[in-house]
């Protein structure tokens, strides 16, 4: 009995002193059992990432200088158009009262310019006469030449009303409207049938179509306050539109806002971004992307993760990988970081390893 109670203290004991063995030995061999970084040369580049859309850098609404109903649309939204092209035609639609005033108002200065004829036929017998001074002939002259005046306005805010048609002064006012540069038709905005409202000096006039010269867009966007401060014109940037997932528009930084925005309690600048004409990419209005803008870049540099990296009192650490097969911490003076690897500038030759961390176990 006493022999079977020796030997299964001594199997205990064996036990006790295996799994001490296995799972409490030396913190080498622990760190040892870790993955190895190797320290190799890379590029690091810092950026700030900008979300926006892709907008024309101008971007034109094209009213209508007389009032009425669309008759006839000569380009539809998509169409490439030159400047003087037709757009669509308005015609005059003028109520009842209006044209009948229009109808009155020529006819009283008819009536108006037949009476100063025939005033100025006996202004010419008197002042032949000598019966009236020169001055008073040259007050009859100057009512005659404005009774003619009115009679023409009120002829041609007829012509209008009726046919949309007149030239005034070389000038010709038509009911077509044309375009007023080369470019796309963004959108358009009306029908066949649609109220017009005329663009004059009180109001802003029916937006029928909207026009822009796609040659020349725009990156428009925000960046968060933590990196605007980093950001300068001209810096350049690469573009990723969602639409194309394949394809990388690069621009430049055009204007950074000065005033800040509030958005879902974030703080953010407003940016915009030059994007040249790109041959083998179609960019089309309203496209959303992200930019990302190159504050800095170092090309064939030493690098390390930076999970690797311990920071500790505005100091840098690492486990440097010993040959033996343990580790021990290493000082190391670090440089550009992308968020992912971090530049070595001091403490670590290329080649050498590092340790990783250990992962933390959740208990």
């Amino acid at each position: 009995m006493k022999k079977k109670i020796i030997i299964i203290t001594v199997i205990i004991v064996a036990v006790v002193l295996t799994g001490f063995l296995v799972f409490g030995g030396s913190d080498d061999s622990a760190e040892g059992a870790l993955p190895r970084v190797k320290i190799t040369r890379g590029n690091i580049i810092e950026k700030a990432l900008a979300v926006g859309t892709i907008e024309p850098e101008n971007e034109i609404s094209v009213k209508s200088k007389v009032s009425g109903v669309v008759k006839r649309i000569f380009a539809d939204a998509g169409t490439y158009v030159k400047a003087g092209q037709p757009l669509l035609e308005v015609r005059p639609d003028p109520t009842p009262l209006e044209l009948a005033d229009a109808k009155r108002q020529v006819q009283l200065a008819m009536v108006e310019v037949e009476n100063q004829k025939k005033e100025m036929v006996r202004q010419d017998e008197m002042i032949r006469k000598q019966l009236i001074s020169t001055k008073e002939y040259e007050e009859s002259q100057r009512k005659s030449q404005e009774a003619a005046l009115r009679l023409q306005i009120a002829t041609e805010k007829l012509a209008l009303l009726e046919s949309g048609k007149v030239t005034i002064d070389d000038t010709e006012i038509e009911s077509i409207i044309k375009a007023p540069i080369d470019g796309f038709v963004l959108s358009k905005s009306v029908e066949v049938g649609d109220p017009v409202t005329p663009l004059s000096s009180f109001q802003e006039g029916t937006v029928l179509m909207k026009m822009a010269n796609m040659e020349r867009l725009l990156f428009k966007g925000t960046v968060d306050e933590i990196d605007v401060g980093k950001l300068k014109e001209g810096m350049p940037v690469e573009i990723k539109v969602g639409a194309l997932p394949n394809d990388t528009v690069r621009g430049t930084v055009k204007k950074i806002s000065l005033k800040a925005e509030k958005k879902e309690n974030a703080t953010i600048f407003p940016i915009e971004i030059l994007i040249p004409v790109t041959a083998n990419t179609t960019l089309r209005a309203g496209y959303s992307a992200n930019a990302n803008i190159i504050i800095q870049r170092k090309d064939s540099v030493l690098t390390v993760p930076e999970r690797t990296v311990i920071f500790r009192n505005d100091s840098a650490f690492v486990m440097f990988a010993l040959a033996g097969g343990g580790s021990e911490e290493r000082p190391v003076k670090t440089g550009l970081s992308d968020a992912i690897n971090v530049e070595v500038i001091s403490g670590l030759a290329e080649g050498d390893s590092v340790v990783e961390k250990p992962v933390k176990k959740i208990e």
